[in-house]
Parts: C-alpha cells; structure tokens; sequence
C-alpha cells in the first residue's frame, strides 16, 4: 500500500493546487466521513425506549407490588407493560378501547416527557444535521410501530386503522419536535419560513404565539390556584380510596400524566367559554354545573360553584391583558410605514392566537371512558373566538395609540377637517375672494383637499381698473 505524501512536498506544490492537495490528505488522513443519518437514527431509537421506560415501569412496578393479592393471580407481567405501553401511545395521540369505549383524551404529561427526551437524546447523541434530524425521526417511529403491533388488539389496533394512522401521525410530530430542537434544525427552518412572510404577517404571527405563551402562564397559575383551593377534597377522595404508601405513590405518577389537560381547562376557563368534566356538565367563571366525577385526587381541585360569578366573570379580563402583553411585543419589534400596518398585524396576532388556543384545546379535550365521560376538555371552536375577540381588544388598545404613522394621519386629518371648517367660515376679500382667519395654517401644510381661494390683487395706479374696481 503507497503512503500518502508528506506535507512538506506542498511547498513544490503551485499555490492554486495547494489548498486542494492538502484538503485531499487531511480526509485521507482521517478516514471516511461518519454517515451522520445513522446517529440520528440511534438518537431516536433510544428517545423512544427511554420515554417508553418511563412509563411502562411505575405500572411493572406496582404488579410487583399487588402480584401476592389472590384477586391477582390471573394477572400476568405482561399484562402491566401492555398497560403502561397503551398509555405511552396515548400520550402520542392514539386511541385506545377500553371495554369497547374509545378513549381518545391526550395524556399531555406523556407528551411532554416525550418530547423533552427526544431532544435530549438528540442534543447529546445526534449530530446537528438535516440528515440525522430525518434519521431520529424515522427510529422514533420505528420503534412506536413495534410497540403498535406488540401491543395488538389493547391499543390502537382495536379501535380501527384511524386510530392507528393517528397515532403514527403523533408520534412523527413529537419526534419531529423533540428530535427538532436537540438537532437545532427545527429552528433554523421556522425562523426560514417567517423570513418569507411581509413583517406585518410575520409579526403577526410571532405576537400570537406571545398571546398564546402568556395565556397558558395565567392559565398554569389559575391551575395552582384551584389546587391549593380545593386540597380538602382532594384529601377526602384519597382518605376514600385507602391507598397505601405506595399505592398514593403511583396514584400520584398517574396524574402527572393528566396534569397538563388540567392547565388547558384552566385555560379554557379564562377564556369565558370553560370546560366539561363529564356529559352535563360544566365549569365557567359565570356557572358551575358540576355532577358525581370519578374518584381521582385530580378532579377535586377542580371549581366548586362558590367560585363561580361575581368578580370571576371577569376571568376573561385575563385574555385582554395577554394581549396588552403582545401588543408591546408588536410595538417594539413592527416598524410601521403606513397607517393601517399597526392594525392589521394586531388582528393577524390575535386571530394566530386564537388558532393556537383552539388547537391546545382540542389537545386537552376527548373521550375519557364510557357513559358521561365521553366529553371532557372545553370547545375548542368557541374557545378559539373568544380568545381572538378579547386578545384583539388587547392588543389595539396598546399598539394603535403607539403607532407613529396613525398618529401623524389623524393628526393630518384633524388639521385638515379644521381647515374645512374655517375655510367655509370665512369673510370675503375686497377682490371677492376668502380672508383666512390670522394664525391658520395654510391648506397645503396640512394635506386639505378643500381648495382655498386667493384674493384677487388691487390693480396698479397706471393700469386701468377694472370692473370690479371702478368707482362712482
């Protein structure tokens, strides 16, 4: 086998081949590149086990624990992972049928885990490439249509190809996510997708998802607020249960799957329209209609009708100032050449968040079990409107007053309509045109489209006068 040159002979080499020479014995040196799709594809095959892991473990464990119960012992292993497996698929979106009932409620909290795995495993084991970006996504879906099939009949597979599309469908959009921000590729595209948009649109956009951050904030403290207001109920529904230590334990991992659905009823809730826990039912800051729920330490911090008119209904006053908050945002980044550019951007703001609270409230709502829980979550359509309209009102009441260009028009506008006004008050000149009034401004100063009459001159002393200046 020939040894490669010595860099030393480069300095024979002519200037314009150097650089090419010394790159070809630089990757001669250092082998073949590393295929960097294949990275990707590790990344996201361990994201998935991970994340799976994560959950299928608390419900191994608590087999474990119950497996000496006689009541149990028709209950195999296998029965708990297939469990915690269906529950990983439903926090990707799929719907499971459980005694022939769909359940189709999105366990958020399983999302959010998911996600937040994937871009860690990307981030520490991807390289940040478009390539690797597509391979982790293809190893995360790989691994979910194994645990579709493995799973059979228990999962989505039971409930009709819709489901199982559906659930194929959510597992890409969290990979793509998750895998996304670890790669730093997701970024780079977004921010390449609004460069193409006019600033007004642009703008626009990026003020709703500000709405829409500010209003799950309000919606997460509202969320907190409701716990620590009703941890009595919550500590009767636990003192009926009579779990044991371990027992609250995994009752208390449980929740945190279906925590983040509350946050989004909470949100709901600011909006005006609110939430349904059960066919009936329904929880607003004007009324509280509630009904029996299931005995889960989660609903009990939900409102009780003493939280309900009076000062609540001005919740939605909650909405107006998430606006307020986008409009400045709007403000400080839109540099407004015409008039009409402050409003139209705050209705494409508002109309963005209105889309994006309807879309998180879809997330949160569905089917949770059979008989009256078949609704649960808000309306996403009358969320979604009512969000736009209160978030609207928000954001004109900052940015129109700030924005220069509709001050100098209405400025404009004003000076002109007074220039009218003095106009068509005027006296008449001796050469039968308009006096203007001392001290008003010129029409063409002010933009009028009233046209001013110029008095006619006084004839000179050598001319002859002429009709109009005769005298008697």
């Amino acid at each position: 086998m020939t040894r490669p040159l010595p860099l030393s002979l480069l300095r024979r080499v002519p200037v314009p081949y150097a650089a090419a020479v010394r790159a070809r014995l630089a990757r001669t040196a250092r082998g073949p590149a590393p295929q960097h799709w294949v990275s990707g594809v590790l990344a996201g095959v361990q994201a998935a086990l991970l994340s799976l892991l994560v959950v299928v473990m608390p419900a191994l464990a608590a087999y474990v624990v119950t497996s000496a119960d006689p009541s149990n012992a028709d209950v195999g292993w296998l029965r708990s992972v297939v469990v915690g497996s269906v529950v990983w698929l439903l926090g990707h979106g799929a719907t499971a049928s459980v005694g022939g009932t769909p359940v189709t409620v999105v366990a958020l909290g399983v999302t959010l885990l998911s996600v937040f795995v994937c871009h860690a495993s990307a981030r520490r084991s991807a390289h940040p490439t478009a390539s690797a970006w597509a391979g982790a996504t293809a190893g995360y879906v790989a691994v979910a249509v194994v645990v579709l099939a493995a799973v059979g009949e228990a999962g989505p597979s039971g409930a009709g190809a819709g489901s199982v599309l559906r659930a194929l469908a959510g597992t890409a959009l969290v990979a793509l996510v998750g895998t996304g921000t670890g790669t730093r590729r997701i970024g780079p595209a977004v921010r390449s997708l609004l460069a193409r948009l006019p600033d007004v649109a642009r703008v626009g956009v990026v003020g709703g998802v500000v709405a829409t951050a500010s209003l799950v904030a309000a919606a997460a403290l509202v969320s907190v607020w409701w716990g620590l207001s009703g941890r009595a109920t919550t500590g009767d529904v636990l003192a009926g249960l009579r779990v044991d230590a371990f027992g609250g334990v995994m009752l208390g991992v449980a929740q945190l799957a279906v925590t983040p659905n509350l946050v989004l009823w909470a949100l709901a809730w600011i909006a005006g329209p609110g939430f349904a826990v059960g066919e009936g039912t329904r929880y607003a800051p004007a009324v509280v209609e509630p009904a029996a729920l299931p005995a889960l330490p989660l609903l009990g911090s939900l409102p009780t009708p003493a939280a309900s008119g009076g000062l609540f209904t001005w919740a939605p006053v909650l909405v107006v100032v998430a606006g307020a908050v986008a409009g400045w945002w709007v403000h400080r980044e839109l540099r407004p050449t015409r008039a009409w550019h402050g409003s139209v951007t705050a209705v494409s703001a508002a109309a963005s968040a209105g889309v994006l609270a309807a879309v998180l409230t879809a997330l949160g709502a569905g089917a949770a079990g059979p008989g009256r829980l078949a609704v649960v979550g808000g309306s996403p359509a009358l969320v979604g409107a009512s969000v736009t309209l209160l978030a609207l009102a928000g954001l004109l009441l900052v940015v129109l007053p700030l924005d220069r260009p509709l001050r100098a028009a209405v400025r404009a506008r004003a000076a002109g309509l007074r220039t009218t006004a003095a106009t068509r008050g005027g006296t008449a000149g001796p050469g039968g045109g308009t006096v203007r009034p001392a001290g008003l401004a010129p029409a063409d100063e002010v933009g009028s489209l009233v046209e001013v009459s110029v008095p006619t001159p006084a004839p000179a002393d050598d001319e002859p006068a002429g009709p109009a200046g005769r005298t008697s």
